[in-house]
């Protein structure tokens, strides 16, 4: 009698051990799903939520962008390239206008960098002029489209590299607005 009371208990230990397993196995499958999603959204893209109007006419206030967190890594910043960088009041999408090392200034509503006029197709309005601001390694000037209403490059100063955060330029919502900015 003992003994079949002990065979019972261990068929009851390798039923349970089977069914712990089979449990593990359905949601194995979930665990790694939300294991990508974890990596992706940390190193390769994230969604972000435009916020304000210094960007317009490229992008409005409310839309859902990709952040890539990649492409900055592959390709670097390039001048023109809509960046997303982290400041203490959150997160400010901006366009890259001058380049580590570089000078820049406005004068009489026209771009100079390095002293040689720039043709700057994005702005919005007029851009007030400011004096020559002489941008340090590793920083970039950076500006709103919409520059008459953006905080930017000329209230903030040139941004480190590593408070950029990632490029952007797809738009993934409104739906009528889906698609890639062109430069």
């Amino acid at each position: 009698m003992v003994l079949k009371t002990k065979k019972v208990e261990e068929e009851i230990k390798t039923k349970q051990k089977k069914a712990n397993k089979d449990v593990f196995l359905d949601y194995l499958p979930y665990i790694i799903i939300i294991l990508i999603i974890i990596i992706i959204r940390t190193f390769i893209a994230t969604p972000i939520r435009v916020n304000g109007t210094s960007m317009e006419t490229t992008l409005h206030n409310g839309e859902t962008m990709i952040l890539n967190k990649l492409g900055m890594k592959t390709s670097g910043i390039n001048r023109w390239d809509i960046i997303v960088l982290e400041t203490d009041s959150g997160h400010l999408i901006k366009r890259v206008i001058g380049m580590p090392g570089e000078s820049i200034k406005y004068l009489d509503g026209i771009l100079y960098i390095d002293n040689q006029e720039i043709e700057d197709n994005y702005s919005l309005t007029t851009t007030d002029d400011f004096e020559e601001v002489i941008i340090g390694q590793n920083e970039y000037f950076v500006m709103g489209d919409n520059r008459y209403l953006s905080q930017d490059s000329r209230v903030i100063g040139p941004v480190k590299k590593e408070d950029i955060k990632g490029k952007t330029n797809i738009i993934l919502f409104p739906l009528d607005r889906f698609g890639i900015i062109k430069k």
